[in-house]
C-alpha cells in the first residue's frame, strides 16, 4: 500500500477486521451448505513518523512532548493491540496481517512464532544471523551472546475470535533517530537497529518484501494473490 498515514491504515485493518468477523457470525447460524469461508488478508505499507502505545504501554515511555513531536512531524496514537510503545516511519515494513487463525491453526504464540520465524528468515537472506531473546517479543540481533542486543523487528498484535490484527514493523531504512524519543517497546536496557544499519547500506524495501512474502507463504503454507492498494483522494 506504500506510504500511508497511520490512521487511515488503521482504519482500513478495521474495516477488514470486522468483515471478517462478521463472516464468522453468519456462519455459526448457518446451515454448512450456506457457510462462506472467510478471507485472509496481509497489508504491506509504511508510515509518516508516529508513535503507537499498547494497551499494556505506559504513556511516560513516550519521551517528547507535543511540541516536541510537532517539531519531529510525527503524531501519536493511543491503540488496541498488545505490547508498549513503538515507532512507525518511512523505510519500514509494516506488515498487518488479517488472518482467520480457523483457517491455519488456533495458537496465538505459534502465531507470533511464525512472524517472527518469517523475519529471521528474511535476515539469513542477507547473511544476519537472528532470533529471539526469551521473554521478549520481536526479532533480535545478537539474541545468544547479547553483549550488544538490539531490536530489528517490534511486534504488537490483536485477536478476538481467532481473527488478528495489527502486526509487525521491521526496520529496513530506517531513520533510527526517532526512537530516542521513546523507550523501545518499554526496553531500557537494549538497542534498536535495522537492516541498512547492519549492511551499511539501504536496501529497496521491494526487495525485502518479495523474500518477506515467499516466507510468510511458506510457514503458513499459503497462497499469496497480489493486489496494489488504490490510495484515496
Amino acid at each position: 500500500m506504500g506510504l500511508m498515514d497511520y490512521k487511515e491504515a488503521w482504519d482500513y485493518q478495521d474495516q477488514l477486521f470486522n468483515a471478517v468477523l462478521a463472516t464468522k457470525a453468519e456462519n455459526r447460524t448457518a446451515i454448512p451448505e450456506e457457510q462462506q469461508p472467510t478471507t485472509n488478508y496481509l497489508l504491506f505499507c509504511s508510515h509518516p513518523h508516529v508513535y503507537t502505545l499498547g494497551k499494556s504501554g505506559h504513556e511516560t515511555n513516550l519521551l517528547i512532548n507535543e511540541a516536541g513531536l510537532k517539531a519531529k512531524g510525527a503524531t501519536f496514537y493511543k491503540i488496541n493491540r498488545g505490547g508498549d510503545i513503538t515507532y512507525h516511519g518511512p523505510g519500514q515494513i509494516v506488515g498487518y496481517p488479517i488472518l482467520d487463525l480457523d483457517n491455519f491453526f488456533t495458537d496465538i504464540h505459534k502465531y507470533l512464532r511464525y512472524l517472527e520465524e518469517a523475519i529471521i528468515l528474511t535476515l539469513q537472506d542477507y547473511g544476519i544471523a537472528a532470533g529471539r531473546i526469551p521473554g521478549l517479543t520481536g526479532v533480535w540481533l545478537d539474541h545468544e551472546a547479547q553483549k550488544n542486543p538490539r531490536k530489528i523487528c517490534a511486534m504488537g498484535v490483536k485477536c478476538s475470535r481467532w481473527v488478528t490484527m495489527h502486526g509487525f514493523a521491521f526496520n529496513i531504512n530506517t531513520d533510527l533517530d526517532y526512537f530516542n524519543n521513546i523507550v523501545p517497546c518499554g526496553i531500557t536496557d537494549k538497542q534498536v537497529t535495522s537492516l541498512a544499519k547492519e549492511l551499511g547500506h539501504e536496501v529497496p524495501l521491494a526487495e525485502v518484501e518479495e523474500k518477506l512474502l515467499r516466507h510468510l507463504a511458506g510457514l503458513f503454507e499459503a497462497t499469496i494473490t497480489r493486489e496494489v492498494h488504490e490510495k484515496r483522494h
